[in-house]
This record gives structure tokens, C-alpha cells and sequence, in this order.
């Protein structure tokens, strides 16, 4: 991954950035090669993120920030990775409910990242270095794409 290539959003947690980070990420993945519907798929995962880091990892708190950096994948194998860190105190991902289980299939939340891991060709959920949970996704562009 080119680390030169990589753009960085660094904002306060507020759904009101949202937008701005639909926009971008629509922007980068066409230019990483992806087709309209992987962008699309990307967009909702990215959104899915930055929610869950805006009212799960900082509880809304509006002076933490949520920090996003999407990089294209080399020409070897194109592609987009993202990303996704808050502030927040963190949690073990081995602990989620199924959101698929009977007694949360009517839940109101709680299927983001099951949202996620469906879209993306890889999600890692952990612990940042630098504090905080992050969210790490790669979308590939499909080899008869390339």
C-alpha cells in the first residue's frame, strides 16, 4: 500500500460529517477502479464505521474525533483499504451478539458489522496503537476487472 496515496479525515465526532465522508469515499474508490457497485457497498460499510464510531466508541461525545485514512491497494492487486479509528474506550468484537440469532432479529441495532464483514473482502476489528478501536476494511477490485 502507498502511504503517499493515503487520504486522512480527522473530524469531531458528529453525524453531520457523515456526508462529507460518503463523498470521499466515493471519490477514492472509483479511483482505486472499483465499479459503482462495489463503491456503493463500500460507501455503506464506511458509514456503518464512522456511526459506530461516533455513537458506540466515543458515546457522542463531540470533542472526541474519529479518524478515517483510505489508501488504494498497489496496481498488483487494486483495490481500497480503509481505515475507521475512534477515541473511545474500546471493546472485545468476540463478545457482539448474532445479530442473526432469534431474540436480536428484531433488534433496532446492532447489524453493522455484520453489514461490514458482508460488503468488504476483509474487516479486522481491534485495538489501536494509538488508542481507541479501529476498524480495518479492504475492497478489492474482481480479477476480470483489473
Amino acid at each position: 500500500m502507498g502511504a503517499a496515496k493515503t487520504v486522512r479525515l480527522d473530524f469531531h465526532s458528529s453525524f453531520d460529517m457523515l456526508d462529507f465522508v460518503q463523498v470521499v469515499s466515493d471519490h477514492i474508490g472509483r479511483r482505486a477502479g472499483l465499479d459503482d457497485e462495489a463503491v456503493h457497498w463500500v460507501g455503506v460499510a464506511v458509514r456503518e464505521s464512522v456511526i459506530n464510531a461516533i455513537k458506540h466508541g466515543n458515546g457522542n461525545d463531540a470533542r472526541k474525533r474519529v479518524h478515517v485514512e483510505f489508501t488504494p491497494l498497489d496496481s498488483d492487486t487494486p483495490g481500497l483499504a480503509i481505515r475507521v479509528r475512534d477515541e473511545g474506550p474500546g471493546f472485545d468484537p468476540s463478545t457482539l451478539p448474532d445479530c442473526l440469532a432469534p431474540e436480536n432479529l428484531l433488534k433496532a441495532s446492532g447489524r453493522g458489522i455484520f453489514l461490514m464483514r458482508s460488503f468488504m473482502d476483509e474487516l479486522v476489528l481491534q485495538r489501536a496503537p494509538e488508542g481507541g478501536m479501529e476498524v480495518r476494511m479492504v475492497k478489492r477490485v474482481p480479477q476480470q476487472q483489473a
